[in-house]
């Protein structure tokens, strides 16, 4: 297998990420498989950020756990991440600009002097063009030919041609060929491997399965992680016949989306964890009167404000209770971008076939770093029908009809002879109100029973509607990893980590946390030899789901909470110990 990881580093306002994204899209056009950690900060200026791009001949599923090439803007950079680098790997740095002692970093990593900043002046006195310099030699050592990377930060200024344009990719072929003649590719630089593939975030992947999924309004209040949904489908609304409208909080968002849906608009809103808090009293409205939406709640560490850049899980509980009283709805969590992208589709065709709220669990770790999907598991051929077709007959149109399922009869309103209320009170089969006068009265009391009934009826439909959980892996492995969302990602990787030592695993995968689908949870759980639960929150929110819907409590955890993404080898640590490899 043939891998290679890519860090730069340096200060927010510097331009990393624009240098990752850059890597990224260079890999995926030279037919790599890539993942791209973007960790930043919330400020304008100043802190410490720092990508990695991960590219490899074979799938990967995290950022991996090191890197090869380290190019750095600052001495922090080489502070906080040599210590990352591999054996053989490389530090990328101008000396004008800091010194980096041979002896201070660790054996066997050598330091490369590139003179970015001297680059940087043959072409303008703008010190940020030093970043193409150090891009250009940092992608020398990674084995991108100058021609890719070139032809990507071409593609990169847009229509901004002309000398910034020029600027840009003379430096980079400078720092290329300074590289070049000082030393050799790394030992793990990487060739190409085929057809470029398709680069996304989660967020895209999202915003693009909206698309597809014939959603035609986005009502959304900016708030990170989930913003670039609204960004890319305000890039692209005239093209997709999209209406994006920016509200002025998340309150007037979600109730702009209800009122879309109702009116027969495909709709869907986005939001992060303190967004979806203000959220929670439409979205029982939305129970309440049976009315589909999409609902992309992108989790960041809490409370409350909380760490407003870095991920977590820790709104699991949250998306179960959110909305007074008890409603049927389905929390459907995607691992990539491949999966968020069909997630997206999914929900919205169960909230268009079960009239009700659909949440699509992501995370920042999801929504705002790269991935690569291959183009054939993205298909744009999404045919989902309306369910509108409702005969008229008259003043006897029962808006809430008891049937089996639960799904009642829809139409549009205004249709002549299909008016129907949509109140936020309880209601009878025809949307009339019972919740003043006729409460407490027993035939109403037996209304409000039979109705509560109809509208939670929809959970099992919904459990068939939905993935169950798959598991991954050789059936008879003496370890059994738990865990949904993004967190996925990285255990894929320890099991791959763990194979080659020998080791044999196998995951759960919660891929729909609600409907949980208890029954083959608890038969996965109950042939499992041992089991190690991995989530990204404090009290292990999907183990405690587990536990009262099945009765059975894993009790090996690892837990983080601090921010950041799992790495594999954290995982593969934890296993090593859960399975009491190397005690006496």
């Amino acid at each position: 297998m043939g891998e290679i990881s890519v860090r730069a580093g340096g200060a927010a306002g510097d331009g990393i990420a624009s240098v990752g994204e850059v890597l990224s899209k260079s890999f995926s056009r030279m037919g790599l498989n890539l993942f791209g950690l973007n960790a930043y900060q919330s400020v304008i200026r100043g802190g410490h950020v720092w990508f990695q791009a991960r590219a490899s001949t074979e799938r990967v599923h995290s950022q991996g756990d090191g890197c090869d090439v380290l190019f750095a803007l600052n001495k922090d950079t080489v502070d906080i991440h040599a210590p990352s680098l591999s054996k053989g790997g490389v530090v990328v740095f101008d000396p004008e600009k800091f010194p980096v002692a041979a002896d201070s970093l660790p054996a066997g990593v050598k330091a490369l002097p590139v003179p970015t900043l001297e680059i940087a002046r043959k072409y303008t006195s703008q010190s940020i063009l030093q970043n193409a310099a150090g891009l250009g030699a940092s992608a020398f050592l990674a084995g991108i030919p100058l021609e890719i990377l070139q032809g990507t930060l071409a593609d990169s200024f847009g229509k901004k041609k002309g000398d910034i344009a020029d600027w840009n990719l003379g430096a980079a072929a400078d720092g290329y060929a300074h590289a070049q003649s000082k030393t050799g590719a790394h030992d793990r630089a990487i060739a190409k491997a085929g057809e470029p593939k398709l680069l996304m975030t989660g967020n895209a992947a999202i915003a693009l399965g909206a698309a597809a999924a014939g959603c035609k309004f986005l009502a959304q209040y900016p708030m990170t992680p989930a913003s670039t949904i609204m960004h890319w489908l305000a890039a692209h609304s005239v093209e997709l016949g999209v209406v994006v409208k920016q509200a002025e909080d998340e309150l007037a968002a979600i109730n702009m989306a209800i009122g879309a849906s109702y009116g027969g608009v495909r709709s869907m809103t986005a939001t992060s964890g303190g967004g979806f808090s203000l959220m929670v009293e439409a979205l029982g409205m939305a129970g309440m009167t049976e009315i589909p939406l999409v609902v992309v709640e992108s989790q960041r560490s809490g409370p409350s404000t909380g760490l407003p850049t870095k991920t977590e899980q820790g709104d699991l509980n949250l998306m179960l209770g959110a909305g007074q009283g008890e409603f049927p709805r389905a929390i459907l969590a995607p691992a990539n971008a491949a999966e968020a992208y069909k997630a997206t589709i999914r929900a919205f065709q169960l909230a268009e076939d079960w009239q009700t709220p659909i949440l699509l669990a992501s995370d920042l770790h999801l929504s705002e770093n790269y991935m690569t999907v291959d183009r054939s598991e993205i298909d744009l051929n999404v045919d989902i029908p309306s369910l509108y077709s409702v005969p008229s007959n008259g003043h006897e149109y029962k808006r809430y009809q008891y049937t089996p399922s639960g799904v009642s009869p829809r139409s549009l309103p205004g249709q002549p002879g299909l008016n129907w209320i949509a109140g936020s009170d309880e209601h009878d089969e025809k949307g009339h109100l019972i919740s003043d006068v006729k409460s407490g009265l027993p035939v109403w009391v037996a209304e409000r029973t039979k109705m509560m009934q109809k509208r939670m009826g929809k959970l099992t439909g919904l459990e068939g509607a939905t993935d169950p959980p798959a598991l991954e892996g050789p059936a008879d492995a003496p370890l059994t990893f738990v865990a949904w969302g993004s967190t996925v990602g990285p255990v894929r990787d320890a099991m791959i980590g763990l194979a080659r030592r020998n080791v044999a695993t196998n995951l759960l995968n919660i891929r729909t946390v609600w409907p949980l689908h208890a029954k083959p949870v608890d038969e996965a759980l109950g042939r499992a030899k041992s089991t190690l639960l991995v989530e990204a929150n404090y009290s292990g929110q999907l183990g405690r789901l587990i536990r009262a819907e099945t009765g059975r409590a894993i009790p090996q955890r690892l837990l983080k909470y601090d921010g950041e993404p799992f790495y594999p080898f954290e995982i593969m640590a934890k296993a090593v110990e859960v399975l009491g490899y190397g005690r006496n």
